[in-house]
Order: C-alpha cells, then structure tokens, then sequence
C-alpha cells in the first residue's frame, strides 16, 4: 500500500525562508531533499546548502496492523 511508506524531511528555517516539513511517498532510494521537497523554496545556488540542513527519514507502517489493533483495544 503506497500510503503505508513516505519520505519525511524536515527543513529548518534557511535565510529569509521559514521552516518547513515536506511529505511525499517515494521509494526508500528517492528519500532526500531533491526528491522530496517540491517545490524548491530556494534559487538554484541555494538548493546545496539548503538541503544539507533538512533531515529526511524514510518510514514505513502496517495500516492493517494499526486497524486490527485499534478493534482489539475498543472491543
């Protein structure tokens, strides 16, 4: 299920641009700032510098797990 991964970088705030956290379902390879944050808040000489400030985590879960353990604990 493609909503069960995503790509989660958080960029902290970069010159006269505010913080920001960017989501996007990518694969595990395409988990980095050029793939994930869109569109780009900075020029293009900016987008290095940019980038190494924004930490990206690729994470994973098991909706179904989630729902059957979600019964489970309202039954």
């Amino acid at each position: 299920n493609s909503e069960d991964v995503r790509c989660k970088c958080i960029c902290p705030p970069y010159k006269d641009h505010s913080g920001h956290i960017y989501n996007k379902n990518v694969s595990q390879k395409d988990c980095d700032c050029l793939h994930v944050v869109e569109p780009m808040p900075v020029p293009g000489p900016d987008v290095e510098a940019y980038c190494l400030r924004c930490e990206c985590k690729y994470e994973e879960r098991s909706s179904v797990t989630i729902k059957v353990s979600s019964v489970i604990l309202l039954a």
